[in-house]
């Protein structure tokens, strides 16, 4: 029993340091950084680059990838 807990446990860091950031457009006109299937935004953007460059830093140190939408909301690229 304690060694399942213990896998489980390794698990979920592993899936918490590979993280997937999606960068997209909000109603309001901004670029947001979130979470993939997050609800809020971790930061937000004037510019698409600006906001490319952020996800990329955060990718880097979580070993994590990005996903980049286009201004209608559609896959621009996917595992940046």
């Amino acid at each position: 029993m304690e060694k399942k807990k213990e896998e489980k446990e390794e698990k979920a860091k592993e899936q918490e340091k590979k993280r997937n950031y999606h960068v997209s457009k909000r109603e309001d006109g901004k670029w947001q950084v979130k979470f993939a299937g997050g609800e809020k935004a971790i930061k937000l953007f004037s510019t698409q680059a600006e906001a490319i460059a952020y996800a990329k830093k955060l990718a880097e140190n979580r070993e994590g990838s990005i996903s980049i939408h286009k201004k209608d909301g559609k896959m621009r690229k996917q595992k940046y």
